[in-house]
């Protein structure tokens, strides 16, 4: 009986959970339903298998909702499938090591509440990336954070008290860094480029958009917004380019797939694993946040998922490779004329300030 009350709603919830996400309604509790595949594909898979043990096969009407829960299934499985070593990897591992050409990147948002440093100051000093952006930081952060500015010379700081203040760290030279608020005031992102040590220059975009949800932005369009016009103003043909942070999106969402084919940008993650950095304390639910696309001319020395730091969210890390003659091996993402023109509307529907990152 009590089987009954759990398994038969699960098989009627299944449906509605796996295709609202299909649609390219907006609304936050719409979005919502893209963040737990993995749980979504979980359930979906015990309900067929608890189904037919249960409740046999005594009607027409069983083999259709076992259909129905397949089909939701595949739905499922084609979303996240690409994010496991299954899958063939979207950017090649490096080959040879070749330190000048490597560029190595720590993300962290630290939850601004958070008042443990020193984990990851630990993590900083043992890890010694090249690039560090530390998300939600507010004014105690910035001076807890002073404790590495010696071994980073090029910093940029923008302390908030909203959630959304950041600051980026590096051992390399930053050229033209800026902050810019391209769709809300008080969310910004930072662009410069990196020179690594063998003198390439790359194009760097580190953004913290607002997510949907209750107690943020009723829909994605903000957050969208951010994502194409970053994604249209970039010339990854012309230059090399790394776009990193937490997006506030999951990697097999609608429109971090379409940032994607907008840009032409690659996800280390695709053929290795999820890498799942939110949220740290509950592992049941866990879905991948916190991002690194960059151009097809890098190959991927390493990506971990790095340990808990008190935050909500687990650090990441990533050490790329540039290697030019890697383009060839890697098809990148192109958006069609109605992707493109959904894309562009996205930017309309929020205003965001296209000229700013073309200047």
């Amino acid at each position: 009986m009590i089987l009954d009350l759990i398994v038969f709603p699960l098989c009627c919830v299944v449906p509605l959970f796996t295709l609202l996400p299909l649609l390219r309604h907006e609304a936050w509790w719409v979005r919502a339903f893209e963040f737990p595949a993995v749980q979504i594909t979980a359930v979906t898979c015990a309900a067929l298998v608890a189904y037919p043990l249960i409740y046999g096969w005594q009607a027409g009407g069983d083999l259709a909702l076992i259909g129905v829960l397949l089909i939701c299934a595949i739905i499922q499985l084609a979303r996240i499938i690409r994010y496991t070593p299954v899958f063939p990897k979207q950017i090649q591992s490096a080959r040879q090591s070749r330190p000048k050409d490597q560029l190595n990147l720590l993300v962290a948002n630290v939850l601004m509440t958070n008042r443990t440093a020193q984990p990851l100051l630990d993590l900083i000093h043992d890890l010694k990336p090249d690039l560090v952006l530390v998300l939600e930081t507010d004014n105690w952060w910035q001076d807890q954070l002073d404790a590495i500015s010696e071994g980073y010379p090029y910093v940029v700081r923008q302390p908030l008290d909203n959630l959304y203040g950041m600051h980026l760290y590096s051992r390399l030279e930053l050229l033209d860094a800026e902050i810019l608020f391209l769709v809300e005031e008080g969310v910004p992102s930072i662009h410069a480029e990196v020179v690594l040590a063998s003198g390439q220059r790359v194009k760097l975009h580190c953004l913290h958009p607002a997510p949907p949800s209750p107690t943020e932005n009723a829909t994605s369009a903000e957050r969208d917004g951010e994502l194409m016009v970053v994604a249209k103003t970039l010339d990854h043909q012309a230059q090399s380019v790394v776009v990193m942070g937490d997006l506030n999106d999951v990697a097999w969402s609608i429109s971090t797939r379409l940032f994607q084919k907008m840009s032409g940008l690659l996800d280390p993650r695709v053929g290795r694993g999820m890498f799942s950095t939110f949220h740290a304390g509950f592992p049941l639910f866990r879905w991948p946040l916190d991002h690194v696309f960059c151009s097809g001319d890098f190959t991927v020395v390493s990506l971990a998922r790095l340990p808990k730091i008190g935050s909500d969210h687990f650090p990441i890390q990533v050490v790329l490779q540039h290697t030019p003659s890697a383009k060839r091996l890697h098809p990148e993402p192109v958006a069609s004329q109605s992707e493109a023109e959904f894309a562009q509307q996205k930017i309309i529907d929020v205003d965001a300030d296209e000229t700013a990152l073309r200047g």
